[in-house]
């Protein structure tokens, strides 16, 4: 039986989503009503045997403390290993990390107490549902230096993506870097299993080379070595790197058959929040929403997803939006394509909207 350990990067990538990311890490972005970008990465590795993870964490962590607290929601309040929070600072200053490599650098002292023989590591900024045991299992068999997740789909063009090309036998022929996709093609989801003894050699040849990038100067040379092994994530997947793309990920849950894939054959953990069950009066106009616990619909509300403690007032027409916990919707609003962030007030009367690829965002606390 092959012994892995976890490692969870929390804020990779912040600067992605500034709109949600202003106040809080990647990670702990709020998701479908209940859940936070993170408990996907971390219900994966407890859901594939793993029970030491460490958790990266960099700047505005405060959220995501509060949510993971000890970790006994995932199961990892342990006298030994469990859930650990890493520093955020590198091993060489004081300052935070700038990088993917300089962020592993600052976790190799975690790596190095651990006893198991493989690390699993994963980026907490996208909804997806795989068994990192199985991917374990085929870099112990390939014995490859790198075994790289991928995903076949069409990125848009949003950013830049790692694409990869691979062979029948799944080794990684080659790997472009900072690309701009372009088409259905296999793009690396930032997941990856190594060695844990390899990956600690690496990372104190890059220390001592002075190497930067953790694509270029560790995965390329494995690449050119044929070393590198793709595992293909043959899944529902949606990777949070724009304001379009949160919308859309949170949309696609009002489609059963992809509710059905994320939440069906393994259970997604978090925090738990007791509330009281929503009430709806006889002037509420419920179709195909999530609505959550403690809210008050008076209104209409159509392809919504509706977060916890959100009150609507009477005559109020929310469509195809996104409202999180402790929002105020006053009466007779017309909303349509907004993300509304926590603890906001719209008051009565107000007309907003956005479109699907530019949603009308409100920010945290905000009064309208």
């Amino acid at each position: 039986m092959t012994s892995k350990v976890g490692v969870i990067f929390s804020s990779i990538n912040d600067e992605q989503v500034p709109e949600l990311t202003k106040v809080r890490s990647k990670g702990s972005i709020p998701y479908g009503g209940r859940y936070r970008l993170v408990d996907f990465a971390l219900s994966n590795m407890v859901n594939s045997g793993i029970t030491t993870v460490g958790m990266i964490t960099n700047s505005n962590y405060q959220s995501l403390m509060d949510h993971l607290g000890s970790g006994k929601e995932w199961d990892l309040a342990r006298k030994e290993g469990g859930l650990i929070l890493l520093t955020p600072y590198s091993d060489e200053s004081e300052a935070l990390y700038k990088n993917r490599l300089e962020a592993l650098k600052g976790a190799m002292a975690f790596l190095k107490k651990s006893k198991e023989d493989f690390v699993v590591i994963a980026d907490s900024d996208a909804v997806y549902k795989l068994d990192y045991s199985k991917v374990v299992e085929q870099h112990a068999a390939s014995n490859a230096d790198f075994t790289l997740v991928y995903h076949e789909h069409d990125c848009g063009a949003r950013r830049e993506y790692i694409q990869l090309e691979t062979a029948k036998d799944g080794k990684v022929k080659s790997l472009d870097v900072n690309i701009k996709g372009s088409g259905v093609q296999k793009y690396y989801i930032n997941v990856f299993v190594a060695r844990t003894s390899f990956l600690l050699g690496a990372l104190q040849t890059a220390i001592s080379r002075g190497y930067t990038s953790f694509s270029k100067d560790l995965l390329l040379p494995s690449v050119k070595a044929g070393r590198v092994y793709g595992y293909k994530l043959d899944a529902y997947y949606c990777s949070i790197d724009s304001l379009a793309s949160y919308f859309k990920a949170n949309m696609d849950l009002l489609n059963k058959d992809v509710r059905q894939e994320i939440f069906g054959d393994r259970d997604v953990y978090t925090k738990v929040n007791d509330a009281p069950p929503a009430k709806f009066t006889d002037t509420a106009k419920v179709k195909n929403s999530l609505i959550h616990d403690g809210c008050l619909i008076e209104g209409t509300v159509e392809n919504c997803i509706i977060f916890r403690n959100v009150k609507v007032g009477k005559g109020a027409v929310l469509k195809n939006c996104i409202i999180m916990s402790e929002n105020a919707i006053g009466e007779n609003c017309k909303l349509a394509y907004v993300v509304s962030d926590k603890d906001s007030t719209i008051g009565s009367g107000r007309t907003l909207a956005g479109c699907e690829q530019q949603p009308y965002f409100i920010s945290k606390g905000s009064k309208i």
